[in-house]
């Protein structure tokens, strides 16, 4: 039976500019985990979109959730802190001066069109005869993947990630792939993962990975895009995507390798000496002097750190810090070359730049004041329905979606039931579970006369048993240490019927 996939791990390394005589560091990435081998039909998300946006549209025209202005109003990228409070690590110097860059550790954001042919990927190592599938974390399998529109522009990125996020504006989905290429007249990838171009631009604990950076979101999110970078406004209207070296990033002891609002992080955290989870929220103080910046690309950034921030989206190799350019915008800090006034600029922001441990309140991409940041993960799904499931008696076929996270039976009329006994289901995200002595509720929906069962253990020992539960019904439970749990589903008798669940902390 499938096993639950680890969380991603990747170094995304940029192009930079190294300090005088230092060595060029070799490009290098480390491989994300392989999911099972069995490969399994391609489902692809297919959400309709109630509207989508043109290439040609104004980015200052408050419409959000679009391929120029990604993720809703109030997701994190589009929302800057009131009154944060900073932590007091500085960011150390490392091989190579701090850079702001498109290149081979960036990516491309494809804009798909009504027009655009369907596109098969399929996994590395796939021949003529044998067809591998493409690594899919969320779904927890390997599986062909075809999507519907695949514009002719795609061009991954030249590294070793292989960066490539296409838009799709009519599913209103961004699909993001991991070691994108063209092998043998065929495009091959390594991992797949998708995201709601109107979503929040971040995994959440059900779901758990949702694009193809190291903390599980689509490579484009953050990204400085093209049609920003000469738009007239003093600073980006949306937090910035950024990567630490291994000096800078925590390495999961003494602080964790990853917090809210990341679901993941590089594997490999025990390599890092620093104190910067990924997913963090890095800005520069209010009194940083902006003046002082002469390069009018480099204010523009300055005031957006002010303003909004950058995330911590992954690991890159002997560089203090990156802020990534979406490829192909013409963007260089340094156009006549290497020039040691902007160097010192970028160094004085790297000291200065710290990490947000709070705030008073967010204002959303609208103007509107909202919650702490940290408060909505207290409510977040932690339970899927992906992988693991085994037929136990009956006849009739089901199949996982990952979009709607429903399992779903064929119609049939005498009762069906699959068993997912191997944990798969219970979220990987360390900071979402919850802990033990704590209350949860777990609750049903339902269709077509389905049921469906959830076991808790701790060790090797059931602790609680919900029994069948119909549509609408939620059961309060008591949640274990070393808490592992087994779902049973059951068919209805009478045509199509799915399940799907929610187990969240109880009040």
């Amino acid at each position: 039976m499938p096993a639950v996939v680890a969380p991603a791990t990747g170094t995304s390394q940029p192009v930079f500019q190294p300090v005088v005589s230092a060595p060029t560091a070799p490009a290098a990435s480390t491989p994300r985990p392989s999911v099972p081998s069995s490969t399994t039909p391609s489902v692809v998300p297919s959400t309709p979109a109630p509207s989508a946006q043109t290439p040609s549209s104004s980015t200052r025209d408050g419409v959000f959730g679009t391929y120029l202005r990604p993720y809703a109003a109030d997701s994190l990228w589009n929302s800057r802190p009131l009154n944060p409070v900073f932590g007091t690590f500085e960011i150390p110097k490392s091989s190579y001066f701090p850079t702001v860059a498109s290149g081979a550790y960036s990516t491309g954001v494809f804009l798909a069109s009504a027009t655009d042919a369907p596109m098969t990927v399929v996994g590395p190592g796939s021949t003529a005869t044998n067809t591998v599938g493409v690594a899919d974390p969320d779904s927890g399998t390997n599986r062909v993947i075809t999507l519907p529109r695949w514009p002719a522009a795609v061009l991954p990125a030249s590294g070793t990630d292989g960066h490539a996020d296409i838009v799709d504006p009519i599913t209103n989905i961004v699909h993001s792939f991991w070691q994108l290429k063209q092998q043998n007249g065929r495009w091959t990838a390594a991992m797949y993962s998708w995201s709601k171009l109107g979503g929040t631009g971040w995994g959440d604990p059900s779901h758990y990975y949702q694009g193809a950076r190291a903390v599980g979101i689509p490579a484009s999110a953050g990204l400085i895009r093209k049609h920003e970078i000469k738009d007239g406004l003093a600073a980006y209207p949306h937090a910035l995507a950024m990567s630490l070296t291994f000096n800078g990033l925590a390495n999961g002891v003494s602080n964790p390798a990853y917090i809210f609002p990341a679901t993941a992080a590089d594997n490999s955290a025990n390599a890092n000496t620093g104190a910067i989870p990924q997913g963090s929220l890095l800005m520069l103080p209010p009194n940083f002097d902006s003046s002082a910046i002469v390069n009018p690309d480099l204010r523009k950034i300055v005031e957006t750190l002010k303003l909004y921030g950058a995330y911590v989206v992954d690991r890159n190799t002997g560089t203090p810090f990156v802020i990534y350019v979406e490829n192909d915008a013409g963007f260089n800090l340094m156009p006549k070359g290497w020039d040691n006034s902007v160097a010192d600029q970028l160094d004085k922001i790297r000291a200065a730049l710290r990490q947000v441990t709070s705030a008073q309140a967010w204002v959303d991409g609208n103007g509107d004041v909202i919650a702490a940041r940290n408060a909505p993960q207290q409510n977040l799904n932690i339970v899927s329905m992906r992988g693991g499931w085994y037929r136990q008696s009956g006849t009739g076929a089901a199949a996982y979606d990952p979009v709607t996270q429903n399992f779903s039976f064929a119609a049939t009329t005498t009762k069906t039931v699959y068993v997912n006994a191997n944990n798969t289901g219970l979220t990987p995200v360390k900071w979402a579970k919850p802990q033990a002595g704590t209350y949860v509720n777990f609750t049903v929906r339902a269709t077509g006369g389905a049921r469906l069962r959830l076991q808790v253990k701790s060790g090797n020992s059931f602790t609680h048993d919900t029994w069948d539960l119909v549509d609408g019904k939620s059961v309060r439970i008591l949640w274990p240490a070393n808490a592992s749990i087994v779902l049973i589903a059951s068919s209805g008798t009478s045509g199509p019927s799915s399940v799907n669940a929610t187990l969240v902390p109880s009040t």
